[in-house]
Formats: C-alpha cells, sequence, structure tokens
C-alpha cells in the first residue's frame, strides 16, 4: 500500500480498543501496538512528523493489520503474546526472554535430592525458584547442599549404604557421610532436607535462630559436641553469603522498577525483603521506538513472564498511565495466582525505593554510554589510521593451529562494536594438506568463510568490514588474494607480535608496518583480539586431538572411560601406550584389558 492507501485504511478503522500489527513489504510483522482507541493511534503514523526512530518504522510499513478487543485489559495481553509471537524489530524486547531455572525437591524419594530443572510439573515435586542463570542455580545448590552436610554425589541411598568407603566431601567435612554403614540414617536426612527448605524459601534468619536455641540448650546440658557441630552449621549458613541473596530476592516482597532513556537506555528492577535490599537485575537495550511509559509496560510484562516470580507489591515510575496500572495489575494477578501490588508511588519510603530504582537506572546507562563512546573512538581511531572506507563496526580475525598435518585447524572470531560476538564465531579444519603450511591453511579457511557468504549460507552472509589475520604481511597477502579472487574489497592486515609474543603493530599485505603503541585503546584492544583467536584455534584444535585419543582407546574392547582415563594418566600419549609392553599395560589396568590392548596395538605388525 502506498501512504494514502495505508491513511484512508486507517481513518476507517473503529475508536475501539485493540491490538495493531505493522507488516513490511514481505508481510513480515515489524511492530506490534496497543491502543485505547485504533483509528486514533494507527492515523497517527501516517501523519505530521515524528522523532527518527518512529519515522523509520512508519517508512516501511506497507500493511496492517487490527485485533479489536472489549477491553484495554484485552489489549495489553494481547499486545504481549503477539511480541512473544513475532518479536517485531522495533518492538522493545528484552534479550532474556527464555525464563528462568527452578531447583526440584522429589519429596516423595526416602532419600530426597535437590536438581536443577527448566520448568515446573506436577509431579508431586517440590519446586523452588525461579533462579538466575543455570550455573548460578547450580552453584546454590551445591552451596546449600555443603553448608547442611547433604550428598552431591551420584550414590544412592538407601541402596548403597555400606557398600564403599566415604568420598572426599565427607572426609573434607563437605557432607555427613550418609553412605556410612551405621552412619546418620533417613530421620536426620529428612530434617537436614527440611533445613535446606527453609533456606530455599529465603528463610535462612529463622533457621538460624532455630539453631542457636538448640546450640545453647545443648551447651547448657554439657552435650558440648552436639553444641559444636550446631556451631558449624550456623557458620556455615551464615557463610552463604551473596547466594543467599540470590535466594532472597526470589521471594522478594517489593520490586522497584526504573528505566532511564538514552543512547543506551537501561530497564532497572531492585527487589527489596523486609525492607533491604536483595538484588538488581538491570539490562542495557538501544532508545526504543515506545514512549517511556509503554516502554516500562512493556519490559514489566516481558520480565515477569520470563521470570515467572511475583513480589507482592511493583512499584512503577509516574510515566506509566493509570489504565496500564490497573491492566498490569490484574494480569500479574491472574498470573501469580493471588494478589500482586501494582503502584506508582508518589511519597514516602516507597518512592524513596522507586527513586533508588531510578537513580541505579540512570548510572548504568550513563556508564554504558561511556563505554560506548570510548569503544567509538577506538574504532574511529583505526578506520583514520588504516585508511578505512568506513568504521569498522564489524570485525573478523582468523589465525591457525596445527599438530602435524593431520590436525591443522582455523578459527574465526567476530568482533561488533568492539565487543566479541560469540555466537558468530567459526572453526574450520583445513583438508587436503600433506604438511603444515600456515599461508594455504588461512588462504583455504578464508575461502571457504567468504565462498560460503556468497552461496548464501544463512550464517556467513554478514561481511565484515575489516579483516584481521594472525601473522604478517604473508598471511594478510594470502587473505587479501582469496577477497581480491572473490571479487570483494575488504581491507585486510596481518597482527604482528613481538619477541614476547605480544601484539605489536598491524602490518599490510605488501609488508608495511603500522604501529599502533600510539593509542593504548588500540593497542589493547587489538591485542584481546589476537589473544582471543588465538585462544580458539588452540582449543579447537586440542578438543579435535581428544577426540581422536578417545576414539582410538574406545576401539579397544574391554576399554571403557575409566581405563581410558587410567592409561592415559600414566602413559600421557596413544603413541606411549602404543609402544607399552604388556607387563607394564597390566600394572596400571586389569591384565585382560592390557592383554587386548596390547593386541590391538601389535595384531598388525605380528601378522608382517
Amino acid at each position: 500500500m502506498n501512504l494514502e492507501e495505508l491513511r484512508d485504511k486507517a481513518n476507517r478503522l473503529p475508536l475501539l480498543p485493540g491490538v495493531y500489527i505493522m507488516k513490511d513489504s514481505r508481510g513480515e510483522v515489524i511492530y506490534v501496538g496497543k491502543a485505547k482507541a485504533l483509528k486514533n493511534r494507527v492515523t497517527s503514523y501516517f501523519r505530521g512528523e515524528h522523532l527518527p526512530k518512529v519515522a523509520a518504522m512508519a517508512a516501511k510499513v506497507d500493511s496492517f493489520d487490527v485485533i479489536v478487543v472489549n477491553s484495554e485489559f484485552e489489549a495489553l495481553v494481547l499486545e504481549n503474546s503477539l511480541i512473544k509471537r513475532y518479536k517485531p524489530h522495533y518492538n522493545i524486547l528484552l534479550k532474556d526472554d527464555k525464563g528462568y531455572p527452578f531447583i526440584r525437591l522429589d519429596s516423595a524419594s526416602e532419600y530426597p535430592r535437590f536438581s536443577l530443572v527448566n520448568r515446573t510439573a506436577k509431579d508431586g515435586a517440590k519446586y523452588f525458584g525461579p533462579f538466575g542463570a543455570r550455573g548460578q542455580t547450580k552453584d546454590i545448590i551445591d552451596t546449600v547442599c555443603k553448608a547442611l552436610r547433604l550428598p552431591t554425589c551420584s550414590r544412592r541411598f538407601p541402596r548403597d549404604i555400606g557398600k564403599e568407603r566415604p568420598c572426599l566431601n565427607y572426609h573434607m567435612g563437605a557432607c555427613a557421610g550418609w553412605c556410612r554403614e551405621g552412619g546418620p540414617g533417613g530421620e536426620e536426612y529428612r530434617a537436614a532436607i527440611s533445613e535446606a527448605e527453609l533456606v530455599l524459601t529465603g528463610r535462612t534468619k529463622e533457621l538460624t535462630e532455630s539453631l542457636t536455641r538448640e546450640m545453647e540448650s545443648a551447651a547448657e546440658e554439657l552435650r558440648f559436641e552436639l553444641a559444636a557441630s550446631l556451631r558449624d552449621r550456623i557458620r556455615a549458613l551464615e557463610g552463604l553469603g551473596s547466594r543467599q541473596k540470590v535466594i532472597a530476592a526470589v521471594y522478594a516482597d517489593t520490586d522497584a522498577v526504573g528505566f532511564f532513556r538514552g543512547a543506551k537506555s537501561c530497564f532497572t528492577v531492585l527487589h527489596y525483603l523486609s525492607g533491604n535490599l536483595a538484588a538488581k537485575d538491570f539490562e542495557l537495550m538501544d532508545e526504543p521506538l515506545e514512549g517511556d511509559g509503554e516502554a516500562v509496560s512493556a519490559l514489566v510484562r516481558q520480565y515477569y513472564s520470563a521470570r515467572g516470580a511475583w513480589p507482592r507489591f511493583i512499584l512503577l515510575p509516574e510515566c506509566v498511565e493509570g489504565e496500564d496500572l490497573e491492566a498490569l495489575s490484574e494480569l500479574f494477578t491472574r498470573d501469580a495466582g493471588r494478589r500482586v501490588r501494582v503502584e506508582i508511588p508518589r511519597r514516602g519510603d516507597k518512592k524513596a525505593l522507586l527513586d533508588t530504582a531510578m537513580t541505579n537506572a540512570r548510572e548504568e546507562s550513563e556508564r554504558a554510554a561511556t563505554a560506548q563512546q570510548k569503544q567509538l573512538k577506538t574504532l574511529e581511531w583505526l578506520q583514520k589510521t588504516l585508511s578505512l572506507p568506513s568504521t569498522p563496526e564489524r570485525i573478523e580475525a582468523f589465525d591457525i593451529s596445527n599438530l602435524g598435518s593431520e590436525g591443522i585447524v582455523a578459527a574465526m572470531t567476530v568482533f561488533v562494536h568492539a565487543k566479541p560476538l560469540k555466537r558468530g564465531y567459526r572453526k574450520f579444519k583445513i583438508r587436503g594438506l600433506d604438511a603444515p603450511d600456515d599461508y594455504e591453511s588461512m588462504r583455504q579457511a578464508v575461502y571457504r568463510r567468504f565462498k560460503r557468504a556468497e552461496d548464501g549460507d544463512e550464517k556467513f552472509t554478514e561481511l565484515p568490514d575489516l579483516l584481521l589475520i594472525d601473522g604478517g604481511a604473508a598471511h594478510a597477502s594470502a587473505a587479501e588474494g582469496v577477497l581480491r579472487e572473490l571479487g570483494l574489497g575488504i581491507p585486510a592486515f596481518g597482527m604482528v607480535k613481538d619477541d614476547r609474543h605480544r601484539t605489536r603493530a598491524l602490518e599490510t599485505p605488501d609488508g608495511r608496518e603500522i604501529g599502533i603503541s600510539g593509542s593504548p585503546a588500540v593497542f589493547a584492544f587489538i591485542g584481546t583480539i589476537q589473544e582471543e583467536t588465538h585462544r580458539c584455534a588452540i582449543e579447537y584444535q586440542r578438543s579435535l586431538r581428544s577426540a581422536k585419543l578417545h576414539s582410538t582407546l574406545d576401539a579397544i574392547p574391554g576399554v571403557g572411560e575409566k581405563r581410558r582415563a587410567e592409561l592415559l594418566r600414566a602413559f600421557g600419549t596413544v603413541r606411549a601406550i602404543k609402544a607399552a609392553t604388556a607387563e607394564q599395560l597390566a600394572e596400571v589396568i586389569p591384565r585382560n584389558a592390557a592383554r587386548a590392548v596390547y593386541d590391538y596395538f601389535h595384531s598388525e605388525e605380528e601378522v608382517k
């Protein structure tokens, strides 16, 4: 549709609440919004002047659809659902919308264990959370189990009680030794699990006070061994530190939401428990198309939908409209299964909490803007010094690693806006070489990368503004030859190291050296790129070598994971294992397995 057709269609819309869906010429959804009166909101996009980002979106609109609903609450819920479904380019979106992990307790078991799961289920188990990242949640499980001396090993009780000696955790005091014959039993185990549940529901203070009373009582009764044991448990609980704050944040009674608009806008949530700050979440994003009120409304919906945990009170800034406030309260109350109050505080303690959240949002935004300015200056210096046609927003770097002719690999790293983009990293196995040849290896890796782009491979279609090659002029020349062959005008430079293997300068394909020590920021940036690319190449080469070692030994009957590890620990390499006698092998693994290993490596020699 042209502009007049879009205006005409918008003018015929009803003055009713609903959701509008903007589409581009390919039919892709580029923006989803809600409105109290569809006609007024949608027509506004096709008349008058707009801010640059709104104007850019409106210019791409080729058609739009609307869905009329019965209330503003329905419009809010529908808008939220459509944004999650389409993830439109121009809508404000939280990057981390994948959900949060939970801790599961199989309470029906005689000796229940804690485990990490992605979602809850109606299976009779108890669930705690949601918490933060998976690694953080796993750390919480390990820390709580260690504090209360619960098992984290793979043994199962009561099946494995008395079968083996206690593991190292028992001897280090990190486990009560539940596997010992005559050790603590099921009743004590259940008591420890109940204490862990108190910790995971944010009631550590209550548990600590109870244990303190028990300790004092035991001391008065002259039961000093028990008193000392209780004292150690209290100290372990007090030592939970930052992990306890993560747990407390899940059960916060009040969340204060802050938002600051800027070149890097910031959305912040402060979690309070009994008036004390328990944790802080924040996310930086580009300046949104939406107004502040709409942006905050969209962000809090995405945040709590992904998190799955709601406090009693959510404090929002004044920019949020009253109608949205009521709809958000209704939405969160419905999703939480209990009353959730969404408020805009005007005075008092709650206003102070909100002001703190707003201050945090502003400071994070300004800090990010300062860092962004430094990154921009670094890239501008590179552009000027290397005489590049534009600022090198996307930089790709290559390095080669080899261990003989069979283990040659290349790694490609990607830096966007001076930051590593790890999902863009690529790895290549170099093929067809009888001996190590760094120049041919580099030529092959660069060729395959850009040929894949030419062939339309979506993983390679985005091209860099600058190519950096680990090595000197000859390496850069090999890469430049490939670019010329494929008709690409991407500038390529070599990263040159000094005698201490540190980045010294950049070098053109024709051998001209360009010093970078005059700018410490650029010097550090290029050094970071070179080190990161080298690390990726080395790690990839090592992983392939390790896989080859494992596959060789795994092919031998009677050699499993444990015996393979024992052989490699004793001999170091497959070559040394092959050279060992049957008697030497039998000193490490059982004699029948040792004979199988020896026969595997020497059967061909005997035939010859």
